[in-house]
């Protein structure tokens, strides 16, 4: 089978090589920061970015947060079927 992803350097500017489901937590790290966040059911989101800060963000139903994330917050995330892209 053909793997194009085979020689290609990973980019944030595309594609994600995989995508891990997120489980929000008020005390654990993602297993990988996250380069975008996919959202089912729309509702507040609750992240740690990349850079270390907390931010509240409302969000619709099938919603792309692109923005690095280190943790979804259990505490006050209403949305749900949350999805990380990673590179």
């Amino acid at each position: 089978m053909h793997d194009p992803f085979k020689n290609r350097t990973p980019s944030l500017s595309g594609p994600a090589t995989d995508i891990i489901p997120v489980t929000p937590s008020d005390s654990t790290n993602l297993s990988a920061v996250c380069v975008a966040l996919y959202i089912e059911t729309g509702g507040d989101l609750v992240i740690v970015t990349q850079a270390g800060a907390t931010r509240t963000v409302a969000v619709a139903d099938q919603s792309m947060l692109p923005v690095g994330v280190r943790r979804v917050q259990a505490t006050g995330t209403t949305a749900t079927g949350i999805h990380g892209f990673v590179v």
